[in-house]
């Protein structure tokens, strides 16, 4: 399992990198942009996103499987990359036409639209965001060191350059750059493993299957990424900061969460493809362990600390954004149950109908639950709406694969990781009483209860993946003394 270890070790570098960055960016732009700036930027970018996905046509997904089952003969690996990359080119093309259309036509946008004219850029260069290419070939090096130089660049870019209130727009073109930047960079490195070729090719054969899993990407951006524009319609600029400063601090987690399994994902493609069962169940087993073991405690302290994670992330101004984080706290949870029913088993093994049909629920929810709730109560309407969704996803994800595979989940797991959890409320509880200084309350708070969670589950539970932490930890400190 060697590869696996490699990759994770890649894998959890940007998994790193995507939780600093944020931490160090955001806190910084909210305290100089204010709840209106930041809510008018996130605004742009998820309305644009909108569009850039839609181009994607679920290539992000669908690349990976398919690259990973060819990986291995480089003539099918050729044709299969050449073939993928056409057609994004041609939607990004379309969309963002069809996107310029829009912002020029309507009044909505009028007011801000270089705004809009500068975020075109994440739908043109669109096709050149090649990660699936990487990920099914298991390069996750090259993912992890591309993108931690451009964090790097971005950061001190956003420390250079926004200095007031009134430097949103640069604010919004770092915002671009960070999304764009690793695109660029993919055009200049792809050369190097694939070969762009224009003969033999066989568009057709990707038809039905994107389609699936198109529908299924567009059906889930209406709870993920359009419940943002939708608070935008229906609310105001300063709901939308607060939406985004709770969701960015409830989601943060997320990629420690699904890190695992982004590694994995490929080999189950793999296995699958091989009719190897005995190690698609063995790797399932293994990252729904991982994913309850670390998913739960973060829920759990998301909940608990959220009004002292709210005021250090985001600054008084965006404290009503507590309730939000409040209601989202439990979507790293959530979140990864979907990960794992939905990609890691639903898609690695092309039930693309099934995966289909299960958002599809999600977005029925969402769009009823988001113009229902947000007119009433704004922010928190839309958090409402957003962890709902998820959880009907989730069981619809659940539904499908109980049908259709023997595996079965240790639920004693969950259990567990709940019960070693429950620790936090008391430790918590105390440290608020006895330290009043509240960045080094939350740093003796995280500290602790990770401690408390990790001996009560290797102790207690004797939960394998608490082992394997122990044995790291001890092999490190062998290392060092040695």
């Amino acid at each position: 399992m060697s590869y696996i270890k490699k990759n994770y070790l890649f894998n959890l570098l940007l998994t790193v990198v995507n939780l600093i960055f944020p931490i160090l960016s955001f806190p910084y732009a909210a305290r100089i942009l204010g709840p209106a700036g930041i809510g008018k930027v996130q605004f742009i970018t998820s309305f644009t996103q909108y569009f850039a996905l839609i181009a994607a046509l679920g290539i992000p997904v669908y690349g990976i499987r398919e690259i990973a089952k060819v990986k291995n003969q480089s003539k099918k690996l050729d044709q299969t990359f050449s073939e993928l990359t056409f057609i994004s080119i041609l939607t990004s093309a379309l969309l963002s036409i069809i996107y310029l259309i829009v912002i020029a036509t309507l009044t909505r946008f009028q007011r801000d639209i270089n705004f809009y004219f500068a975020a075109t850029t994440i739908i043109l260069f669109g096709f050149c965001s090649i990660d699936w290419f990487y990920s099914g070939i298991e390069q996750f090096k090259i993912i992890a060191l591309r993108s931690v130089s451009i964090k790097a660049i971005s950061l001190i870019l956003l420390y250079l350059l926004v200095k007031t209130p009134h430097d949103i727009f640069i604010y919004l073109l770092i915002n671009v750059f960070a999304l764009v930047g690793n695109n660029f960079i993919n055009i200049f490195l792809v050369g190097k493993k694939v070969n762009l070729v224009t003969k033999g090719l066989n568009f057709k054969r990707h038809y039905r299957p994107l389609f699936f899993i198109f529908s299924t990407t567009i059906a889930s951006s209406m709870y993920t990424l359009l419940d943002v524009v939708i608070l935008g319609f229906l609310a105001n600029d300063k709901s939308v900061g607060y939406y985004s400063a709770g969701v960015k601090l409830a989601k943060i987690t997320i990629p420690f969460v699904t890190s695992l399994g982004a590694v994995v994902m490929p080999r189950i493609s793999f296995n699958l493809n091989e009719k190897n069962l005995e190690g698609f169940y063995s790797l399932l087993n293994q990252s729904f362990q991982f994913i309850t073991f670390i998913s739960v405690p973060i829920s759990f302290g998301l909940l608990l600390l959220s009004k002292e994670a709210i005021i250090l992330f985001s600054g008084n101004k965006f404290l009503p954004a507590e309730g939000v984080m409040q209601i989202l706290s439990f979507l790293p949870f959530v979140i990864g149950m979907g990960y794992f029913f939905g990609i890691q088993i639903l898609i690695a093994s092309g039930k693309d109908k099934q995966m289909f049909i299960s958002v599809c629920v999600g977005m029925i929810v969402s769009l009823a639950l988001n113009f229902l709730l947000i007119p009433a109560f704004k922010e928190e309407g839309a958090a409402y709406a957003n962890i709902i969704s998820e959880v009907f996803v989730t069981f619809a994800y659940i539904f499908y694969v109980n049908k259709a595979f023997e595996f079965k989940i240790k639920i004693s797991g969950i259990f567990q990781a709940v019960i070693s959890s429950l620790t936090f409320i008391p430790v918590i509880f105390i440290s608020k009483l006895f330290i009043h200084q509240m960045i080094v309350q939350l740093l003796a708070d995280v500290i602790i209860c990770a401690l408390f969670y990790l001996a009560i589950q290797f102790y207690l539970f004797k939960n394998e993946v608490s082992q394997v932490v122990y044995n790291m930890f001890i092999s490190y400190k062998k290392n060092i003394f040695s």
